[in-house]
């Protein structure tokens, strides 16, 4: 029997409903700990979501606990975890047995998984309680593999009904091009050895737990699938037919014109960009039209919008990144006005210079270009150009060429990937867009990522920001958001901002 097919082929999934809960007392810490977790599948109707367990204690009293969301499973699931930790001494209080229900709400809506309306028990340090339907799991599935892991760890839990006689992962590092089957292994201590509780194992409800250890060594990601054999055959949990994934942190760009002190509020301004670069943990940031105050040429550090960004960077998120930054032209008769680039990896090489013919200061369309080459873990050496071309008639083509003659000599065959990032002033369907993809030699990573789309929405196109990876790098764009539109991030400057996210092909 296959797992996914329990709950969700049969019909019996419903919008909420509860996969496994966990209740454990913990001897670990010289304080005893009472710990509650809830993993909850819900279907996936609308982005804004909230999902919550009701539960009560011993004493009778209902309490209320948020979930959050965990991973993505299956076809437009997703699994949401909730925890509660409870010490004693301290606040004195154990819940002891539980019971609970599940809410998710949606869309104005309520859907409840309360048991068919006798709610869930579990006994306190009973180890898991496993949905019903369900008779092999991979448990407390995490997607992320951390830097420098090389191990990494599956507990199952089987039904010991099924009478299990082996437990393996069968797993690829390469996209199934190789495949590997470690087995697992029954630990009758498994709940005292991992958290000094006294569960059984297998505990009252049925449930064995067996592990298994992945040997990973230094591979981006690992996509796996759980077999169990039984004296009736073989029965799998693959994720509701999509297989489970656990990968490295991606690479993470953003480009954003800055609009050269133009904008009104503006350190706000400036303070909501570093908001949006720290909650989504951006690697590599391009910026155009950076101002500095002219100064009758000796420039102003300390008004260099880019710097700016960073010092919010560090003071309000504790975050440091390198900078590097370099002046084209005057800009609105009073700044220096160029490009940067920050990146949470130091530089490796960095240079700037013109990709115009002209190289007056007092023209507008003197274009320098700044280039930075990093090197980024388990991908490899990365440039990241940042550009600010003119129109088409004041000299697009020629600084493309040249910004392209100039990269090609810096794409070695130890470059994993090279990019161009930043305001190309041509949409897509112009002579300047078409210039820089007819040849494939480098791509449009957003149109990529939405490769999906409808065709209207590309209709509506009128991109002039754009993130170009040349065609023979050895990553691919696996996400890409448009930022400060209003929505998530309030508007920062007349241009949008593009940020995706590269993972290895």
């Amino acid at each position: 029997m296959n797992f996914s097919r329990s709950l969700v082929d049969c019909g019996k999934m419903k919008a909420v409903q509860l996969l496994y809960a966990k209740n454990v007392i913990s001897g670990k810490k010289e304080a005893v700990q009472q710990i509650l977790e809830f993993f909850i599948l819900i279907e996936n109707i609308a982005y804004q979501k909230q999902v919550e367990v009701f539960w009560a204690g011993q004493d009778g009293v209902w309490r209320t606990t948020k979930a959050e969301y965990h991973a993505s499973v299956g076809q437009n699931l997703e699994l949401w975890r909730a925890k509660a930790t409870f010490s004693a001494p301290g606040n004195g209080f154990l819940p002891g047995n539980i019971q609970f229900a599940l809410r998710y709400r949606v869309l104005g809506e309520d859907y409840w998984d309360n048991n068919y309306s006798r709610d869930y028990i579990i006994e306190a340090d009973s180890g898991i309680l496993v949905h019903d339907e369900v008779f092999l799991l991979n448990l407390g599935y995490c997607q992320h593999l951390q830097l420098g892991q090389k191990v990494y760890l599956v507990m199952v839990s089987v039904r010991r009904s099924l009478s299990p006689r082996r437990v393996d992962i069968v797993w690829t590092t390469d996209g199934w091009i190789t495949q590997n089957q470690t087995p697992c292994l029954f630990q009758k201590d498994f709940w005292y050895q991992t958290t000094r509780s006294q569960a059984g194992n297998p505990n009252q409800y049925g449930w064995e737990i067996w592990v298994g250890k992945i040997g990973i060594g230094h591979a981006y990601r690992v996509e796996y699938a759980i077999v169990c054999d039984t004296d009736t055959g073989k029965i799998w949990d693959n994720n509701f037919g999509k297989n489970y994934l656990a990968r490295r942190e991606p690479l993470k760009i953003l480009t954003l014109n800055l609009h050269c002190y133009q904008e009104n509020d503006q350190d706000a301004k400036f303070a909501e960009i570093a908001r949006a670069i720290s909650e989504l943990s951006v690697d590599i940031i391009c910026f155009q039209e950076v101002g500095e105050y002219w100064n009758d040429g000796r420039g102003d550090w300390n008004s260099n919008a880019a710097k700016i960004i960073c010092d919010h960077l560090r003071k309000s998120y504790h975050l440091s990144y390198h900078l590097y930054t370099d002046w084209s032209h005057i800009g609105f008769a009073r700044f220096c006005e160029g490009s940067a680039i920050l990146s949470k990896y130091r530089f490796l090489g960095k240079e700037s210079e013109y990709i115009s013919n002209r190289q007056d200061i007092y023209s507008i369309h003197a274009r320098k270009a700044v280039m930075v080459q990093v090197h980024v873990p388990y991908m490899g050496f990365v440039n990241v150009f940042s550009v600010h071309l003119s129109w088409w008639s004041d000299g697009f083509r020629e600084q493309f060429e040249t910004l392209r003659r100039c990269a090609s000599l810096r794409h070695g065959p130890d470059v994993a990937a090279t990019f161009f990032c930043g305001d190309f002033n041509a949409a897509p369907g112009s002579e300047g867009y078409a210039l820089v993809t007819s040849s494939q030699e480098y791509e449009d990573q957003f149109l990529k990522a939405m490769s999906g789309q409808s065709s209207q929405r590309l209709r509506d196109d009128h991109r002039i920001d754009y993130i170009f990876m040349k065609g023979n790098s050895n990553l691919i764009v696996s996400a890409a958001r448009v930022l400060f539109t209003g929505e998530a991030y309030r508007r920062v400057s007349d241009h949008c901002a593009y940020y995706m996210e590269f993972e290895p092909n």
